[in-house]
Order: structure tokens, then sequence, then C-alpha cells
């Protein structure tokens, strides 16, 4: 069995040092040559980068690489790893596709159903075309489209790793689909993040294609090397506001971050989970202000403070949520006081991760460990 894994990037970058790792740059028909493999040799669409993103990159190792067993695609600095984090292995990855037909991301869980999310962040125009190909082309795909797309999971990344002919019959549909929906979706007037929206929605329908194939799938974690340049500054901006207590100035600057790149917030960008928290403080401690005149950033300003104070608290709620509270009443109220958790948020706090009437109940189960 031979596995190639090809590292989607568009800049230099470390290299891992198991030769099961070829770097591919993709979109250098349009870019200096970093003197990796490229995307725009052989059968290319290296010039469609700016709207296909890795997949430019997807599309070429399906045309032009034959020698391969298994091939599959990663990033210069997302990969396959193990649960402890270290990157998965040749040997590895041997082991797993000896029982498994793909491996793919760990399935992302959305707080909204896919479609309402896309919606929120992207023209859903262009998700609604592609809809309508696949019902019009490929009707066989038409019900577990309709009916995942309004789920709340999705693969991400574009990340998989397969037996070569099981990636070529995926890439001849999804390339497929993607030829029959340009003549209708028109993003050249998108800003440089919009304009990928086929990158955006073919992680999702991997999600599609899998589940209509049947295929053994197993859902790996996913490790970055580092944190993004644009997560690491934005928790660096918003631990400045959260240091001078001003709220308002954080959700603005959030809001303003969110318009420009909405995937900030994605499980594989805010890998800590901060970012989300940072939003959570900022809905908290405006409602607490509101209602008290004063809030949770009047006692703790310290990023990791705040990060630590709110992760607390989510643990409990999700703890009460599931039923798998290890605390005694008594120590579930002697935490809310000593850590003055205001009724506020833990009422907020709950409605991000239950229905509003399970929120209610959560709440209330806690709360009355203080009376």
């Amino acid at each position: 069995m031979s596995v190639t894994v090809f590292t989607m990037t568009h800049k230099k970058f470390p290299k891992p040092g198991d030769p099961v790792y070829v770097p591919l740059q993709v979109g250098r028909s349009r870019a200096k040559d970093l003197g990796y493999i490229g995307d725009d040799t052989g059968v290319s669409i290296s010039e469609k980068n700016c709207y296909y993103g890795e997949l430019t990159g997807v599309y070429w190792v399906w045309k032009n690489i034959k020698t391969s067993d298994y091939v599959g695609i990663c990033h210069y600095r997302r990969y396959f790893c193990t649960e402890e984090g270290r990157i998965l292995t040749e040997k590895e990855y041997e082991e797993i596709l000896s029982d498994y037909d793909m491996i793919a991301s760990k399935k992302l869980k959305l707080n909204f159903s896919y479609y309402e999310g896309y919606a929120s962040d992207y023209n859903i125009h262009d998700l609604n075309v592609v809809g309508e190909v696949i019902r019009q082309d490929y009707p066989e795909y038409g019900e577990t489209f309709e009916r995942l797309v309004h789920g709340k999971g999705t693969y991400f990344g574009n990340m998989m790793v397969c037996e070569k002919k099981i990636y070529d019959a995926y890439c001849e549909w999804l390339f497929g689909i993607f030829e029959k929906a340009e003549g209708r979706i028109d993003a050249s007037g998108y800003d440089d993040y919009h304009k990928r929206v086929y990158g955006f929605i073919s992680e999702f329908l991997l999600y599609v294609w899998t589940q209509v194939q049947g295929l053994r799938v197993y859902e790996c974690k996913v490790g970055m090397t580092d944190e993004k340049r644009e997560t690491t500054e934005t928790k660096e901006r918003l631990a400045a506001y959260f240091a001078k207590k001003d709220i308002a100035g954080a959700k603005a600057y959030i809001l303003a971050c969110l318009e420009k790149r909405p995937d900030v917030l994605m499980e594989a960008s805010d890998i800590t989970g901060e970012l989300k928290m940072s939003m959570q403080v900022i809905a908290v401690c405006e409602l607490e202000k509101q209602a008290y005149g004063s809030s949770t950033i009047d006692r703790i300003q310290e990023f990791g403070a705040l990060m630590d104070h709110f992760q607390r608290l989510n643990e409990l709620i999700l703890a009460y949520k599931d039923g798998e509270t290890k605390m005694s009443p008594l120590e579930v109220g002697f935490y809310l006081k000593s850590e003055g958790i205001t009724d506020i948020a833990l009422e907020a706090s709950a409605r991000l991760f239950c229905s509003p009437e399970e929120a209610k109940q959560v709440a209330d189960a806690i709360k009355a460990c203080t009376a």
C-alpha cells in the first residue's frame, strides 16, 4: 500500500519529517513559485484558486497523480493526528485504511443547521444553486443533501485520505456539480474571503457524498501546528479591551472581525474555543450591566482568568445538562457564591448549550443549590 498525503499551502512552512507528506502549492499560476510541486502543471484549474481555494490542489491530484494507491489532502498547519495531538505517520495511515474506506475530519457539531449557518455568513443563493444542481443532475443525492443541509453537522477543511479510485469518484462528482453551478453563481464582486464559494461548500458536500456512498469513514482528530495569525491577533486585541473593561469596544471589534472573517469562530480556527467564550463574556457582561449596574468584567479583567472563569461555568452547565455532575448541591452553592456567578450569567450561558426550555430547567436546577 502506497500512501501520499498532499499538504496544501500558499506559503513556505516547516514540512513534517514523515515522507508521506508532500507539499503542494495551490494557486501557483498567479503567485510566486515557492519551490514546491505546483497545481499549475498538467491538467489544472490553478487560475480558479480565488474561488476554489485548496480545491485547485484537490483537482490537480485527481487529474495528475497516478502512482499512489491511496492519496489524501491536509494543510500546511492542519493535519490528521492522534487523540494526543501527534501527527499521523504513514504506518498509522496504512493501519487505519486497512479497516476504513476513508479518513475525514471529525464532524463539526453546529449550533444551528448548516443552511442557517451558511445563510448568516455567506450568500445563500450560492448554496441554493448547488442544491438545485444536485436535485436536477444528481437526484440520487437530493434527499440526503436536503436532510443534511438542515442538520447540524459537517466535515471541514476538505481533508481526506482514501484509495485513489474512491478519491477520483468523489472528485468527478464534486467538480461535475461545480462546473454546472459556475454558470449560475457570480462571485466576482465578493471580497477575497467570500470569493472562495466552492471551497466552503465542498466541505459539506464531502459529508453528503460519503453518506450516500455508505463509506466506512474514520473520523479523525485534526490538529494545528500553530494557531492562525488572525486568531491570535483577535484574542490579543480582545484581551486589551477586557483589560480596560471596555465591553462596548470589544463587541464592536469582534463584530467587525466576524463581518470580514466569519470562519474565525469555527472549531478549526478557534481551536481553544476562547473566541467563542469572549463573545460569551461580552453578552453576559452587557446583560449584567443593564440589570445590576456592574458586571463580571469589573471583577476580572485578565484574559486568561476570564476564560478560566467562564470555562468552569460552562463545564458545570454541561454537567447538569447531561446529568453527569459530580459536585454536591452544597459544593455547587459554594462555587456560585464564591465565584460571584449571577443568575444572568447562569441563564445566558445555559442558552448557549440548551434549547430555551432546557436552559431554564438547567439554570433553575443549579440556582436551587443556593437556596
